[in-house]
């Protein structure tokens, strides 16, 4: 995202966008891709409320974010590029707000990696991650990315 500062992501968070919502797929390769057809489209609180429910020390993908949302709606699968989007508009709306924070650095990318996209980017929530235990370990010479270390075993489980 860019300015930020300019924007009022709080705003943002509460916006429906006339979310939830279903949409039918009919691309071939997007189906294979996904397993099904009927596209769930969460509103950006959803996950919000999600991301709130991740305990001290636990983490949670938005991939494992999407699936839950698909199972409990019904649908095939939840859409991804909203879903991105809204944890990041969830980060930023907490990060404005002097007080009721969502600990959103608990929410990463797939495969345990942490958001650059978040307030502070990942060295933020690399900061936050190790003060709640977690290891990061730090992948790439040029394109540097890092990742909560064994992070399958601290996932939380929405069910």
């Amino acid at each position: 995202m860019a300015n930020e500062d300019k924007k009022d992501f709080n705003a943002m968070l509460h916006d429906s966008k006339d979310m939830p919502k279903f949409k039918i797929i009919t691309d071939e390769p997007s189906i294979e891709k996904y397993g099904g057809s009927k596209m769930y489209f969460a509103p950006p609180i959803d996950y919000d409320k999600v991301m709130r429910m991740i305990p001290f020390g636990k983490v949670i993908t938005v991939g494992k974010i999407r699936e839950y949302f698909a199972n409990k709606s019904g649908g095939d699968f939840t859409e991804p590029i909203t879903a991105g989007v809204f944890v990041s508009i969830a980060a930023w709306a907490s990060h404005q707000r002097t007080d009721d924070k969502t600990p959103y650095w608990r929410t990463l990318k797939a495969n345990g990696e942490l958001n650059e996209k978040y307030p502070g980017g990942a060295a933020a929530q690399k900061e936050k991650l190790e003060a709640e235990g977690h290891t990061i370990i730090q992948k790439g010479r040029k394109n540097i990315t890092y990742y909560v270390k064994d992070y399958e075993h601290v996932l939380f489980d929405l069910n």
